[in-house]
């Protein structure tokens, strides 16, 4: 038996939420009480209610980046696309890519800008490991400008098999995206808007930020039969000496972190992990939480429900329970939420 037959489920495909809600707070919330196994149906614009005076909100603050590129070879006008990951300290970028016909180091892709245009090159430097091209983009302007140029929303496939519409640059993006470096959205904090965060303060339950910019390997399926042998991905993150301060005020005070979202559980976490104190810290974390895990600084979490084998439903089966998450799922399932990025969410408590 696999160690990845506990996470995988099966649902009505017309589940997947294609286009997001007008009103983001008025998805629909699964609430997962740990303590006695029950389930209660809300919605994400009663969380004022439901949560307590004295809870804090952590999000990711991370900005998801105009990452899908299309363009063509300029040698033979094959057609191209690729996906932006991340750029070195020298410049070059790190792409995901396919291509009609293997290129040549040195060849080079002319990317199509949102108006149809030939706009800039890019030139091949290097294959990596995993699929990575690695390539240089001959402009002066600054990577994220040009993405954002450029660039188109780099929706999963399971939207639309990935095709942007314009309202997804804003749709697809939290109110307080502000860091720009992710090439997914941490889809929990979609569902949230700034009214409902003024009626959150109001109520004594107050926020602050995280960083990690979410890569694409989050999302991907494991690909082994046992979770020990999945090679997690890094992603970069960060806490600020400002967040560390109001999260040990929090604790002294007796009130509970509420997560909101895999990626910043995996922040808090590997932060917990170096010392008994929060702290503050930044760099890359390759964090896998996988069975046995003790959780150190998170006590509630709001997470979307997530696509069967992978490590982010490894994550929240650890966090309630396998036995509990799949039980969630099915209810879920049977009363037709809206799944994936664009969908409803749960808070388990």
């Amino acid at each position: 038996m696999s160690d990845l037959d506990a996470y995988d489920y099966e649902f009505p495909r017309r589940l997947i939420a294609q286009e997001p809600l007008p009103n983001r707070a008025d998805a629909r919330l699964l609430v997962v009480h740990r303590g006695d196994a029950t389930f209660q149906h809300s919605h994400v614009r009663d969380l004022p209610q439901i949560l307590r005076s004295g809870d804090l909100l952590i999000f990711n603050d991370t900005r998801v980046v105009p990452a899908r590129l299309v363009g063509f070879r300029t040698l033979t006008a094959g057609h191209w696309e690729g996906l932006f990951l991340r750029s070195d300290e020298q410049g070059l970028w790190r792409l995901l890519a396919r291509s009609r016909g293997k290129m040549a180091i040195g060849e080079t892709i002319t990317l199509v800008n949102a108006a149809g245009a030939d706009d800039v090159r890019l030139r091949l430097v290097e294959r990596a490991e995993d699929g990575v091209w690695v390539m240089h983009a001959e402009s002066d302007e600054h990577t994220f400008a040009l993405l954002d140029r450029i660039g188109r929303t780099p929706l999963p496939p399971y939207i639309r098999h990935g095709e942007m519409l314009p309202a997804d640059r804003e749709r697809y993006q939290t109110i307080y995206a502000r860091q720009p470096g992710a090439v997914a959205a941490p889809t929990a904090g979609l569902h949230f808007t700034s009214e409902l965060l003024k009626r959150l303060e109001v109520g004594g339950i107050g926020h602050a930020y995280v960083t990690l910019h979410v890569g694409l390997d989050t999302f991907r399926p494991i690909s082994v039969e046992r979770l020990a042998d999945h090679p997690m991905h890094s992603e970069w993150g960060e806490l600020s000496e400002t967040t560390a301060q109001i999260i040990r005020d929090c604790r002294a005070r007796g009130g509970r972190i509420v997560a909101v979202g895999t990626t910043s559980v995996r922040v808090l976490e590997t932060v917990a992990a170096s010392g008994d104190e929060m702290a503050a810290w930044s760099g890359w974390t390759n964090l896998f939480i996988r069975p046995p895990y003790a959780f150190k600084s998170v006590d509630a979490l709001i997470t979307n429900f997530h696509l069967p084998r992978t490590t982010l439903l490894v994550l929240v089966g650890e966090f309630a329970g396998r036995e509990l998450i799949q039980r969630a799922y099915q209810e879920a399932i049977r009363q037709e939420y809206r799944f994936y990025s664009y969908g409803d969410t749960m808070l388990i408590e």
